[in-house]
């Protein structure tokens, strides 16, 4: 019975503007903008276009590195991401492959996006720098340089034991489970996630009880690698990044440098995607097909898509979507379109009625004309009556008894498809069967689509036995009525 929802549940984005502030600050981006500028006809780059070893000391110097013994290697990198963004154009390597003379180098078009584009512009920029950054993160790590270059002088990758998909889609997995540990409703929030937390949850298997030796051992290799990842990706701004305490990275068999506090987690990793960070992973997300809904997509959509979409959310969100689709809409107009778009036999109409009559709640006087509009309507007369009765609303007509049990059938069903707490369910329907004497005797005529597998569940669920028994009994003759089968 259940209706489609959303892989995901709903992230809470800055405004653009917001993020792109956030975007420009995030220092190798920063740093990138700044090589670009100075790049200028004295640039040289080799034919990767790496800046050539004489020029780093210079753009080190402008990055304010010289301090720094890896300022030259800071320097590098921020030159890469300035090459990868557009930021900096480089000569063709192709034209100067048989020559030993240094390219040139200059601003590249994309700078002129950094003061002069909209926050769209300055997003897809940073985007295009997470793109190139992610690559770098799950590059191989060259620890022996001799080991893996052959006699000719090229590198076997064969040799490295690495597969760039399997490589890719390990973070890309890893990023996910961070997304979705922040964005849902008692997870980690805006709180930071422990490493060997996210670790974990990429190399133990759900249904494993405890974890083996191999497999701790995997948590532990897993949570090595994410160091160096997550070292790389702070910089863009995507994580804010503690990282593994190098006391513990002491080589077995020594002493580490500090005592070690096997109690405290925080020295095994502490990671948080930036708000900055939830766009980037979710734009990734959007671009390989993931559904991944952000509060306010449904602000310019239909009555219709926001009554679907919103079948998954949190109540939070949901609330917080509906508020912001009805600011600025007439309230008679919207009430109006709200109660169409709730009508329908199909699976999901329960829950789009339910979803109506919340969204209906948070609107006054202005939209009792709509409501008292489908006073006879047998699919939305009874939400009609509790919106107006709720209101102390006068001259509201009494029901007749079949529009009270359809209604029953009707939110019973939406509380089902909403995977809500299954005690506020129970008491639910409890509290329906102890109003209504001979409840299950009337419930089974009821026309609705969803009459039998209402009364199934209420079979399952009420905790008095010969009350469960009536209903299995009702949900039998309702399937029979109808001709159709159980599942």
């Amino acid at each position: 019975m259940s209706a489609e929802h959303p892989t995901l549940p709903p992230v809470r984005l800055r405004a653009d503007a917001e993020l792109a502030r956030d975007a420009l600050a995030a220092p190798l981006l920063a740093q990138a903008v700044r090589l670009a500028r100075w790049a200028g006809p004295g640039t040289r780059v080799d034919a990767g276009g790496e800046l050539v070893d004489e020029q780093l000391p210079e753009a080190a110097e402008v990055l304010g590195l010289t301090d720094d013994e890896d300022g030259e290697t800071w320097a590098g990198d921020a030159w890469r991401l300035a090459v990868d963004t557009g930021l900096v154009a480089v000569e063709d390597g192709e034209e100067r492959e048989d020559t030993d003379e240094p390219g040139r180098a200059g601003p590249g078009e994309n700078l002129a996006l950094v003061t002069g584009g909209s926050p769209q512009d300055v997003l897809g920029l940073w985007l295009d720098g997470f793109d190139a950054v992610f690559a770098d993160a799950v590059a191989p790590v060259l620890d022996d340089l001799d080991a893996i270059v052959g006699e000719d002088g090229e590198i076997d990758f064969d040799a490295l034991d690495w597969d760039p998909e399997v490589e890719a889609e390990f973070l890309e997995g890893v990023l996910g489970n961070l997304y979705l540990l922040t964005v849902s409703e008692g997870g980690a929030g805006d709180g930071p996630v422990p490493l060997p937390a996210l670790a974990a949850s990429m190399v133990v298997p759900d249904d494993m009880g405890e974890p083996t030796d191999d497999v701790l051992e995997q948590v532990s290799d897993a949570m090595m690698r994410l160091d160096e990842q997550f070292r790389l990706l702070e910089p863009m701004g995507l994580v804010e990044y503690q990282p593994v305490d190098e006391a513990l990275m002491a080589e077995e068999g020594e002493e580490p440098a500090a005592p070690v506090d096997d109690e405290d987690v925080t020295r095994y990793g502490m990671v948080r995607l930036t708000p900055l960070g939830l766009y980037g992973v979710r734009a990734r997300m959007l671009e390989a097909g993931v559904d991944a809904p952000a509060v306010g997509d449904l602000t310019d959509k239909g009555a219709e898509a926001l009554l679907d979409g919103i079948a998954g959310y949190p109540e939070t969100a949901a609330r917080e979507e509906t508020a912001a689709w009805l600011a600025g809409r007439d309230a008679l107009g919207a009430a109006r379109e709200l109660l169409r778009a709730a009508r329908g036999a199909d699976a999901g109409s329960p829950l789009r009625r339910l979803h109506c009559q919340q969204t209906l709640s948070l609107m006054g006087a202005e939209a009792e004309p709509a409501v008292r509009e489908v006073l006879d309507d047998a699919e939305l007369g009874g939400l009609a009556r509790v919106w107006l009765a709720e209101r102390g609303a006068a001259d509201v007509p009494a029901p007749p008894e079949s529009m009270i049990f359809w209604l029953a059938i009707d939110t019973i069903a939406a509380q089902l498809d909403s995977d809500g707490d299954l005690q506020e369910l129970q008491e639910l329907i409890e509290g329906l069967t102890g109003r209504h004497s001979g409840f299950f005797e009337a419930a089974w005529r009821i026309d609705h689509p969803a009459t039998a597998e209402v009364l199934e569940a209420m079979g399952r669920l009420h905790r008095d036995k010969t009350a469960a028994k009536e209903a299995r009994k009702a949900a039998f003759k309702a399937r029979s009525r109808t001709g159709s089968s159980g599942v």
